[in-house]
């Protein structure tokens, strides 16, 4: 078995400091046992432990790393940038440089504001919508994860399914009370939602890509009866696409379906591996915001240099060297690998993906779209096999219910490699041996 005894030694300083001693919960091995991996470096499509232990990395850092670890041109403009100075907490041209980015690439964009964070960008556009609309009511949808934010975090995926939390303690119950759950996947509960509530209804937030509570890949019906709805109510559209942007293509999940959404929030991949979030929309909706607006909305290291240097330099990476076409091949290339694994799988395993993004679910049946015909037992079987994986160099996330992301870092041996490691990891967790 291989030895993580700095990682299990770091574990336990840190559980004297920190909360779990983890910064996020999903980071603790909870919901698959033992102590979480402490990382001392990446690069490319590897990352290495505090014990010199070398993994393949599927999980990239929840996503932002889309090129991989510590990719040469990200990382010199990053030293070029701090060079000049780590934050200024005033206006910077890099600020520029990664919005004109962002709103050249996202359907219907016109202006965007940089946060430091997925949650803050979603805070922020459900503020917006609000002010912009004069309405109080909030639209989500059970599984889908858009932060931590108090109105938000009500039947969300992400760390909450893996722990089994419909909610959250410490949301006061009338903040939950102006937000509305509807499941996915369900247009006659969506139009009865609607016609009941519907000059309530402020925005209404999905991931159009819901990729924290497993990949619940969704019917374009459905979201073009989204839209239909809210333009009918005067509700606004928000696609939470912290995941999605960036990722399934330069015009995210918006491009993808074809619908173009009010607002839309980012995250991951547009701060190239350092802190950023964004929100934007049209100007006439965006001209709500302070200074021009009464909507206000501030952060002290929003558009920080750095960051934006990170950003700016991987959307443009992006573009240049048409990385998106390449990881629609490395992702066909996995579902190619695996189909035979799984076929052949002493237990039930299926799996969805779209582009980069792919999930392998722990259950009979199709793939699942909405968060109730997720199994809760999945867990229970993926752990065993999480650990099997580790010990064969596999990185993945741990739990059952997030999701692999591929980079251009990685190559079709790694895929080859991952498809050989799973295959073994099944047989291995069936059996019931232990790693």
């Amino acid at each position: 078995m291989t030895s993580r005894s700095q990682s299990r030694a770091l574990y336990e300083r840190a559980c004297q400091l920190i909360p779990g001693g983890v910064n996020s919960p999903v980071r603790a091995f909870r919901a698959v046992g033992g102590a979480p991996l402490f990382i001392a470096r990446g690069e490319g499509a590897t990352i290495w432990d505090e014990d010199g232990n070398s993994y393949v990395d599927f999980v990239g850092s929840w996503g932002p790393l889309i090129l991989g670890h510590a990719h040469p041109e990200v990382v010199a403009a990053v030293r070029e940038a701090s060079a000049h100075g780590l934050t200024y907490g005033a206006p910077n041209k890099r600020e520029i440089a990664l919005a004109e980015a962002v709103v050249g690439a996202y359907p219907g964009l016109e202006q965007v504001r940089f946060v430091s964070s997925g949650t803050e960008a979603t805070m922020s556009a459900i503020r917006l919508a609000r002010g912009a609309t004069g309405r109080d009511l909030i639209v989500k949808f059970a599984g889908c994860y858009h932060g931590h934010g108090d109105h938000l975090l009500v039947n969300a995926g992400s760390g909450l399914v893996t722990f089994g939390q419909p909610s959250s303690a410490g949301v006061p119950k009338a903040f939950a009370e102006l937000t509305r759950v509807l499941p996915l996947d369900d247009e006659d509960a969506l139009a009865a939602l609607f016609a009941a509530e519907g000059n309530r209804i402020a925005a209404v937030i999905i991931e159009p890509i819901p990729a924290n509570n497993g990949l619940l890949l969704q019917r374009k019906t459905f979201l073009e009866a989204l839209r239909t709805h809210t333009k009918a109510a005067g509700a606004l559209l928000i696609f939470d696409e912290v995941i999605s942007g960036f990722r399934v293509g330069p015009g995210g999940a918006a491009a993808h379906y074809g619908i173009t959404p009010d607002l839309a929030t980012f995250g991951k991949i547009i701060g190239g591996g350092l802190p950023v979030g964004a929100f934007g929309g049209t100007r006439r909706i965006m001209a709500h915001i302070a200074p021009e607006g009464g909507v206000y909305q501030a952060g002290t290291l929003s558009g920080n240099p750095v960051a934006m240097a990170a950003g700016a330099t991987t959307l443009a990476i992006l573009q240049r060297d048409s990385v998106w076409a390449r990881l629609e091949e490395l992702g066909g290339l996995l579902e190619h690998k695996m189909t035979p694994v799984l076929a052949n799988a002493p237990m039930a395993v299926g799996q969805v993906r779209l582009g980069s993004l792919a999930w392998f679910f722990f259950q009979e049946g199709n793939a699942p779209r909405a968060a109730a015909a997720v199994d809760s037992a999945a867990g229970a079987r993926f752990a065993p096999v999480f650990h099997a994986l580790l010990e064969r160099g596999m990185y993945v996330a741990p739990s059952a219910y997030e999701v692999l992301f591929l980079s251009s870092a990685h190559t079709p041996q790694h895929i080859a490699q991952f498809a050989d490691a799973f295959g073994a990891s099944l047989q291995q967790a069936a059996k019931g041996e232990r790693p």
